[in-house]
């Protein structure tokens, strides 16, 4: 299927892009600190992906992507680097939030 990667991240990402605004969680109290988080990583892994893929040491099946590019790389592999980041930083705020309610 053409979108397999694409569906993998919305299914990654629609829950805590949903749960994120919860006034308890407060997951964005400090937003500078939650670009810049995604930000720097997200550009040193773009830059190592654009030179490997241009090196050929690795590729991405056309038979799970949409076909999109930027820069030689495919939006779902652009978006991975956004999406994963976010969810993790959801999953250690949430962690964060149960371990203070539980002490």
């Amino acid at each position: 299927m053409k979108s397999e990667y694409f569906i993998v991240l919305i299914c990654c990402i629609i829950v805590p892009l949903m749960k994120s605004f919860s006034r308890e969680i407060n997951f964005y109290r400090n937003p500078a600190s939650l670009v810049i988080s995604i930000a720097l990583p997200f550009f040193i892994f773009i830059l190592w992906d654009i030179y490997a893929t241009s090196r050929g040491h690795w590729d991405f099946n056309p038979d799970y992507i949409t076909g999109y590019r930027i820069y030689n790389l495919p939006i779902e592999e652009v978006l991975f680097f956004i999406v994963i980041p976010f969810c993790g930083l959801f999953t250690w705020e949430v962690v964060k939030y149960f371990y203070k309610k539980s002490s």
